[in-house]
């Protein structure tokens, strides 16, 4: 599982250093930190395996719209001579 950190004392310095009060930027920080924390428990992170079944059926269509093309470019020439 994938673990995303999220520096709040960092996130809380900066809002502080742009000249957001401290209470406010307290809250911000523990409302950004909740937010990120929701935001990456409700995520579902893509596989090594789901990339490459991924791979695998966009190399699957990319060959068969490649020999529909060239089928069709034989068939035009044929009708052309």
């Amino acid at each position: 599982m994938t673990t995303t950190t999220f520096d709040t004392l960092g996130y809380f310095e900066k809002l502080k250093a742009a000249g957001v009060p401290e209470a406010q930027a307290e809250a911000i920080t523990k409302a950004q930190a909740e937010a990120m924390k929701d935001f990456v428990a409700s995520r579902e992170f893509a596989t090594k395996n789901d990339l490459l079944d991924l791979k695998h059926e966009l190399l699957k269509w990319v060959v068969g719209v490649a020999i529909a093309q060239s089928a069709l470019i034989i068939a035009v020439m044929a009708l052309l001579k």
